[in-house]
């Protein structure tokens, strides 16, 4: 069981670890290739609190939300490996905020081809964000130190 679970741990980080390594090699001055496709999503974020909310957001340096969302992936998959519930949570506040602003499917009328990608990333993060509460959950339910039960001692007569 406890190499099973490594395993399973290791792969399932590996997704966000091997991601998170990637988003590192690319990032420059202007913060990557993510930073193209965040910025207009992230103005169409603002844009609609703004509306709805009726105070003026500030802007979001790209640059420093790309680095958070190395840190969340890259520290929260390494510590996930090693069965931490911390590391869980990081992958947590990553799939949290990320997922809502990438897959923007809700923008889309159901007829643009971007909407049925969209669709499916987003279905496909909120079942990671299912999986890391499971694993949370579970972490929570198996008490850490099993006691036995004593044996009463025969008498003798």
């Amino acid at each position: 069981m406890g190499f099973s679970s490594f395993l399973g741990r290791l792969l399932f980080a590996s997704l966000f670890i091997l991601s998170a390594w990637q988003m590192f090699n690319e990032f420059d001055a202007t913060g990557g290739p993510i930073a193209k496709e965040l910025i207009p999503k992230l103005n169409v974020v603002r844009r609609n609190l703004s509306f709805k909310l009726g105070v003026e957001i500030p802007d979001i340096n790209v640059r420093q939300l790309i680095t958070t969302i190395i840190f969340l992936k890259g520290v929260g998959g390494i510590l996930f490996v090693f069965g931490s519930t911390f590391g869980s949570y990081l992958l947590l506040w990553y799939l949290g905020l990320t997922t809502p602003i990438l897959y923007d499917f809700y923008n889309y009328s159901p007829d643009k081809p971007e909407y049925s990608l969209l669709l499916n990333d987003f279905i496909q993060s909120t079942a990671l964000f299912g999986a890391l509460l499971f694993f949370i959950g579970m972490k929570y339910s198996i008490p850490r130190k099993q006691f036995r039960k004593k044996t009463p001692k025969t008498k003798t007569v």
